[in-house]
């Protein structure tokens, strides 16, 4: 018989699981919620939640909408959009994550104090947190993507380095290096460690978990920028490993000749999906062995 076993270190970070609880409240009391944004990169759960009567809306949508209630998810926002709250009478229900409102707060104390230094962000650029980040300084922020980005900065300037709470930290260290190596004397470097560790200790962790089984089947949004590194690392453990975003996609070809299959994900990825993924193959396997 297959052996599955389901990462018990994946799922839902601290921040996602505080969003999802506060959505689930205020659907239980009213029925109804607005989200802006994605509650979480996975469409299976914003599904689920959809029929709870939560919506999703955008910026612009957002603009329109007056005396309504209003989620924001973890992944913050700029001082923007609560100005349009504020103007348009919305109730915000905020869900920012803590660590992404203490990194926000941190970038907007650095900004004030020196408006003409160069506030980088180690970043995917147009990310929701990303823009949150950037919105902490009028817009006024660098996002580095790569080091091809950070060869673009003025290193004659000072310059002042945070990173997204989801980025690798493998890569955050290449960067720093690149700058420490390329600083004029006369500039100020400074570089602040601000990566999720809740986050950043999963990937030692999967890298283990990904070693012990035959087939890694990888469960999260393909929007989810910490799906996309965490599964990278999967791979490069386990080349037998697929990045699926619900159970319909798994290809039960890939079963044969496997012994053991772990099944994990993404801080974006529900408890409850990975389980109907390890239910999909145990029915299959039942069947096809009967």
């Amino acid at each position: 018989m297959i052996q599955i076993e389901i990462d018990s270190g994946s799922g839902f970070c601290f921040g996602v699981t505080t969003a999802i609880k506060k959505a689930e409240e205020e659907l239980r009391k009213s029925g109804q919620l607005y989200c802006l944004g994605d509650i979480v990169h996975n469409g299976m759960e914003v599904e689920r939640l959809h029929h709870g009567g939560l919506t999703t809306i955008n910026h612009e949508q957002l603009q329109r909408l007056h005396h309504s209630k209003v989620l924001l998810r973890a992944h913050g926002e700029p001082p923007s959009t609560y100005d349009v709250a504020a103007r348009n009478h919305i109730d915000i229900i905020d869900a920012t994550c803590p660590v992404v409102l203490q990194l926000q707060r941190r970038i907007k104390r650095q900004y004030v104090q020196n408006p003409s230094a160069q506030i980088v962000i180690f970043g995917k650029m147009g990310h929701a947190e990303v823009l949150g980040l950037v919105g902490q300084t009028e817009g006024h922020a660098i996002v580095v993507e790569n080091i091809d980005d950070v060869a673009r900065l003025d290193f004659s300037r000072d310059i002042y380095l945070y990173s997204q709470t989801t980025k690798s930290l493998d890569e955050f260290q290449l960067i720093i290096s690149y700058i420490r190596d390329h600083i004029s004397p006369q500039a100020t470097f400074q570089s602040f460690d601000t990566i999720c560790r809740q986050v950043a200790n999963r990937m030692p962790h999967i890298a283990q978990f990904a070693a012990r089984h035959d087939l890694i089947l990888f469960v999260s949004g393909y929007k989810s920028s910490n799906g996309k590194v965490l599964f990278n690392h999967c791979k490069s453990v386990n080349p037998n490993s697929h990045h699926i975003e619900s159970a319909d996609e798994i290809d039960m070809r890939w079963l044969e000749g496997v012994a053991s299959v772990g099944i994990c994900g993404a801080t974006s990825t529900p408890k409850w999906l990975m389980e109907k993924c390890r239910d999909t193959i145990l029915e299959a396997v039942t069947i096809r062995d009967n």
